[in-house]
């Protein structure tokens, strides 16, 4: 299994940070042992003094494929979740400006949370999906799969011409404006519409 990430997908969030918008989709990856598994207690990083949750779409990958066309990526992607890429921000601000790559910031064990998954119906709408986040019963990230720069196909397509994509890899299609630091005690809760996707206490 392959964990895909795609930064700087809505323009807000890119521009709260201080980074170009870019031209085409900015990828990265997170191994397999960042994915936190169900009902295993999330723990605050010792080697990091700025968490911030970064609340994304989440897509299920259902087929195998490479160089996909995006009139056909939707075939490739069967299931949509709420996830969290948590990001060590002073780790990764560090390694920027040395430029130096993000996976110490990005892709360390537990660090990418993916909530229960909905299947993908064809009377969805997938360019008009609301999703949001919650700490602490209030509400600190909202987002619609609308505002993204590249959509899903976009992004499958994408990837797909620099890497295999294969059944069970999963991709987090960015994050919008709004992400924010997290402390121990906090009580994060990820929305897929109206639908709580999963629910994470910071230890």
């Amino acid at each position: 299994m392959k964990i895909f990430c795609i930064g700087r997908n809505y323009a807000e969030h890119a521009t709260e940070l201080g980074n170009e918008i870019p031209d085409e989709p900015v990828i990265f990856m997170k191994p397999k042992s960042s994915l936190l598994q169900s009902h295993t207690p999330f723990y605050y990083p010792e080697f990091t003094n700025e968490l911030h949750a970064e609340a994304e779409l989440v897509l299920r990958v259902c087929k195998n494929g490479k160089y996909i066309q995006e009139k056909h990526a939707g075939k490739y992607y069967n299931a949509v979740s709420v996830g969290v890429d948590f990001t060590a921000r002073d780790i990764q601000n560090e390694l920027k400006s040395k430029g130096l790559p993000w996976e110490k910031a990005k892709a360390w064990d537990n660090s990418a949370v993916v909530g229960r998954w909905v299947e993908i119906t064809p009377a969805m709408k997938k360019n008009n999906i609301n999703f949001c986040l919650y700490k602490n019963k209030e509400l600190v990230q909202q987002g619609n799969s609308g505002q993204m720069i590249f959509n899903f196909d976009s992004v499958v397509s994408y990837i797909s011409n620099y890497f295999s994509i294969n059944i069970g890899d999963i991709i987090f299609t960015g994050t919008p404006a709004g992400v924010g630091e997290c402390v121990v005690g906090d009580e994060l809760e990820g929305f897929l519409e109206d639908e709580s996707m999963f629910e994470l206490a910071v230890r």
